[in-house]
């Protein structure tokens, strides 16, 4: 399940099925990708469609609301700066995505084949036992031996189609010298079924068919569970490397041509429109606009740049054209060496074991061990290798490590369900064992502890004043303009004015009752504040823009601090920005203006002196530190890759739910130890009667399944 966006982001998505979301673009179909971070219902389905459509060239256009895409197939004359354009008309931001550099999510063919070993062995095990029960019942020897042979010739086929799990990832093993929990669990399968076919061709009174079903129908239940955990959304660094542009504009000798991105060389210059991201890492040679690095940086606020300055790929241009001097593309490029971080991150989180799996490494020896000694035990007391087979199987299964398998999935199970219901979508196997660890947290600012918008805040104005700040708002496209005018006063009138033009990188100028009135950066205004208004000779006017804290974050904050874990800010935003939101939340250490790399290195170097770090972010800059930590949290607004880095998914707009899944997480992990402590003293109890020759394999089985159900039972204490 993948989930980008809060119902309560728009209206009227809250009466809009799943079902209206479109399937993804067909595979093998060429066309054009595009990434719509701002659509959230069926209107905005309807609206990018239509207006992509209603384009010359375009064939058809298929959105997905859940993954935020829209997926075009065009001529080749149909450019998808074009769609940008025509996208941005209406009011929806685009950025195209490479579809060749994306992977696909496939169908969930291993969980289906899981679950159709877990019904073939459920349903042989019932008919089975139907059989036992007329041998119970007291059936005549020639009946016995006929319902016997109808148990072999089910067992056989169903244990060699559904007990191949076991038996593959116990030779894979074996193979390489060491013991998993697979082992035994296939030793009992393997021994009790070959005992029972020797019995039956022997005309034997006692055959384990449906013991060796039974152990094999709880162990690929529980193993199924487990599976569902183990879902998780595709490579975050897959999604890093898709941001990246498959063609570019290159400039030679004043013609401009539509290269592939592969093609250019350091030294080339492209073009990069207004409102197109930055497709290589370069040197601005020509032209003056304001990018958005919030992605990369999580710069909360525009960054007017200059010829001389460096630009990276991944960045947006937005108010104006600009003139690149390639200095690196293709795998030398940010992004590129980002999505390497991120690779690297995750690949040491995937070492992460298990607890089972801990636990196996000390159980499956000696489970082995007790089995061979039971069986030597008897052949050497009574000489009857028979009966010491039947022990040593009747040892096997009863202390199959199935209580012991159910243990840690039936538990998480029960609380990523309870968290699902309370917004939070846990995505990795482990990730609730990682989060109860935790001891430190690192939330991101902008987009995750911040609203992805600003408050403004003016000093009372007259209406005249008012009114030429709205229209100098409305009448530019910078998204500080955009967010002056959408915050304010309902009803504010808007003033005439005449010759506007807006300046790349400094704001817009305009004239009004004969006097030059200016809205844009304090320092080409004349005012020490990042933003300010001049009319005429007046004296300019600070027009401050703070952002808004995210619904729950203080409390998130003080009850995670109450918790007794650590928090720590980490930003890409300026200083006084960062220090402002961490002295409104109580957070003692901030740090600003923090590249990727600097994140990941902080958290890096936290893990090594023996922190557990918990990262809350959201944006692109925050990926390979989301995958660096020990546990991530990525809220449901936050790019693909970000959600993809992480571990779970808040689902709504409050980050009061992080403090309860740290404390689910840590109630869980203690279920799991009493689940560990009921299956030890379940064996206390069950090993020495087996080793005394008082439990057919049979009675083992049956008393592996109590214990598995125990087991069961306690997990669901979680919900």
């Amino acid at each position: 399940m993948n989930v980008t966006a809060s119902i309560s982001a728009c209206p009227a998505c809250a009466a809009v099925p799943l079902a209206l979301e479109r399937a993804d673009h067909p595979s093998g179909t060429d066309g054009i990708t595009l990434a719509l971070p701002s659509i959230h219902c069926a209107a905005c389905i309807g609206a990018v469609e239509r207006q992509l459509l209603a384009l010359p060239g375009v064939r058809s256009a298929r959105v997905n609301l859940s993954r935020k895409r829209v997926y075009v197939d065009t001529t080749d004359l149909v450019a998808p700066e074009t769609l940008i354009a025509a996208l941005a008309a209406i009011g929806y931001e685009a950025h195209e995505l490479d579809g060749q550099m994306m992977a696909t999510v496939e169908a969930d063919q291993a969980g289906n084949a899981l679950l159709i070993r877990v019904a073939v062995a459920g349903f042989a095990m019932m008919n089975v036992m139907l059989f036992s029960v007329a041998v119970w019942s007291g059936a005549a020897e020639s009946t016995r031996n006929m319902f016997h042979w109808f148990s072999a010739i089910i067992t056989v086929p169903a244990l060699i189609f559904s007990a191949q799990v076991f038996v593959l990832s116990a030779w894979g093993a074996l193979r390489v010298g060491r013991l998993n929990m697979d082992v035994p669990i296939t030793l009992a399968i393997v021994l009790a079924c070959a005992m029972s076919v020797y019995e039956t061709t022997q005309g034997g009174d006692q055959v384990y068919f449906d013991a060796a079903l039974s152990l094999t129908f709880f162990l690929l239940l529980g193993r199924y569970l487990e599976h569902r955990m183990r879902i998780a959304a595709r490579s975050a660094a897959q999604e890093l490397n898709a941001l990246e542009l498959p063609r570019a504009t290159r400039i030679t000798e004043g013609t401009h041509n539509i290269v592939d991105v592969q093609n250019l060389r350091a030294g080339d210059h492209i073009a990069v429109m207004a409102g197109m991201r930055v497709p290589v890492d370069g040197i601005l040679v020509k032209g003056r606009s304001d990018i958005d690095r919030a992605l990369l940086t999580g710069e909360s606020l525009p960054v007017p740049v200059s010829p001389g300055e460096r630009m990276t790929a991944g960045e947006v241009n937005l108010t104006g054209p600009i003139e690149i001097e390639v200095t690196s593309n293709g795998a030398d490029t940010s992004l590129r060496r980002m999505a390497a971080l991120v690779e690297m991150a995750e690949s040491a989180r995937n070492r992460y074991t298990a607890l089972a799996d801990r636990a196996a490494a000390i159980y499956a020896p000696a489970v082995h061990l007790l089995a061979l000694l039971s069986f030597v035990g008897w052949i050497a007391a009574t000489g009857d290798w028979s009966r010491s087979m039947n022990i040593a199987i009747a040892v096997l299964i009863i202390t199959c490590p199935c209580a012991l398998g159910l243990a840690v999935p039936a538990v998480m199970t029960a609380a990523s369900g309870r968290l699902f219901r309370s917004g939070m979508l846990v995505k990795n196997r482990t990730a609730l064992e990682r989060l109860a660890e935790a001891d430190t947290v690192v939330f991101d600012k902008t987009g995750t502890l911040t609203e992805g918008h600003a408050r403004l805040e003016i000093a009372s104005l007259d209406p005249a004043t008012l009114s030429v700040l709205a229209a100098l708002a409305k009448g530019s496209q910078h998204p500080v303009s955009k967010m002056i005018a959408a915050a304010l006063p309902n009803g504010t009138s808007t003033a005439s004015l005449d010759q506007i033009v807006e300046h790349a990188g400094k704001g817009v100028e305009a004239v009004w009752q004969g006097q030059t009135v200016r809205l844009g950066s304090g320092k080409w205004v004349g005012c020490p504040d990042a933003t300010a208004l001049s009319i005429g000779r007046q004296e300019p006017i600070p027009v401050i823009i703070s952002e808004t804290l995210r619904e729950g974050a203080i409390d998130a904050v003080d009850q995670l601090k109450q918790m007794g874990l650590a928090v720590y800010l980490f930003s890409g935003d300026t200083q006084d920005q960062v220090q402002t939101i961490a002295a409104k939340l109580g957070i003692a250490t901030a740090r600003s203006q923090m590249t990727p790399t600097q994140k990941q290195s902080a958290i890096a170097e936290m893990t090594e002196t023996g922190r557990r770090v918990l990262m809350v972010g959201d944006g692109l800059n925050d990926t390979a530190a989301l995958a660096q930590a020990h546990v991530s949290i990525s809220p449901a607004t936050a790019l693909d890759a970000s959600r993809a880095a992480s571990d779970i998914v808040l689902m709504h707009k409050s980050l009061r739910n992080i403090p309860d899944a740290v404390l689910t997480a840590r109630r869980a992990r203690q279920r799991v130890l009493e689940n560990f402590g009921l299956a030890a003293s379940y064996n206390a109890i069950a090993i020495p009667i087996a080793v005394a020759g008082l439990a057919t394999p049979l009675l083992a089985a049956i008393a592996m399944s109590l214990s598995s159900i125990t087991v069961l039972l306690n997990a669901l204490r979680v919900r």
